[in-house]
């Protein structure tokens, strides 16, 4: 019954992986842009929840939505002007030394404004639960999965059924051919890149009632982003959420059964083992036919 119990902690925390890392597949999917600041995103999310819930009391699944417009108008500005002079005036690599520099001033400002203190997010069904027999799961991480669920359907149907959809593919497998059809490539890029932070943030927002986070949490989910997206495959829902309930599940059998200072061996352990046996990840890439 431990070993059930702990795959279901795994699961659920693995579709929170998943929503945390799907905005970062998208970015490196269709610009190649590796984006360190994609965890800055992700706690601003939380922050911005906990502020909401703390002086609003409003709930941190309904403050969802304004996140995912701030972050939204923010990742747009952000790849118009910064990322957009850094390739342009440079090249990619450029990018990955200019969103490093970002993440560390942005970590520093979350600092200042909040502290380097832990906070969390406590909503009154925060220490309700369900039982299913012997398997127990708390409430919050329950919604907090189905969240995550919802989102990835949502992000899934918008880039296969709509004409924005059909901009960001057509965009990230060939710029030139989109942009001689009348693609505003750099539009498409700038609404990508807000896009990803837009579902950055939501995590956040999910994570804050699960985790306790901090400024310095930034890094962390950065990395597991990283991963995720390398197990799981680059530009697709599908991936990050296969990736995604891989992670989770390693990190909660490591640290059960093997023990918690083990988790990041472990899960850089199966990293490299993907890397040898399928270098494209379990979906390979959602935008590589054809490059």
């Amino acid at each position: 019954m431990l070993l059930l119990q702990t795959l279901v902690d795994g699961l659920i925390l693995g579709g929170v992986f998943s929503l945390a890392a799907v905005g970062f597949s998208l970015i490196f999917g269709v610009m190649g842009i590796v984006n360190l600041t994609h965890g800055i995103f992700v706690v601003a999310g939380a922050y911005i929840a906990f502020v909401m819930w703390h002086h609003g009391g409003i709930d941190p699944l309904l403050a969802i939505p304004p996140i995912m417009a701030v972050l939204f108008a923010f990742g747009y500005g952000y790849q118009r002007t910064v990322i957009q002079w850094a390739t342009e005036r440079a090249s990619i690599v450029a990018s990955l030394l200019v969103t490093f520099g970002v993440a560390l001033m942005l970590r520093n400002v979350l600092q200042m404004v909040f502290s380097p203190d832990f906070r969390s997010i406590a909503p009154a069904y925060s220490f309700a639960g369900v039982s299913l027999g012997p398997i127990r799961m708390d409430f919050v991480r329950l919604i907090g999965l189905l969240t995550s669920l919802v989102l990835l359907l949502v992000l899934g149907l918008v880039l296969s059924r709509s004409a924005f959809g059909r901009a960001i593919r057509a965009t990230a497998q060939q710029p030139l051919a989109a942009s001689l059809s009348g693609i505003d490539v750099r539009h498409v890029y700038g609404l990508t890149f807000g896009l990803g932070a837009a579902f950055a943030g939501a995590s956040g927002a999910v994570i804050g009632m699960m985790l306790p986070f901090s400024p310095a949490a930034e890094g962390p989910w950065t990395l597991n982003a990283f991963v995720v997206v390398t197990l799981g495959g680059v530009g697709s829902p599908q991936g990050a959420l296969m990736g995604g309930l891989l992670l989770g599940v390693i990190s909660t059998l490591t640290a059960q059964y093997v023990g918690p200072a083990f988790t990041n061996a472990m899960m850089f352990l199966v990293l490299v083992l993907v890397l040898l046996l399928r270098p494209q990840g379990l979906f390979g890439s959602a935008f590589g036919e054809s490059r």
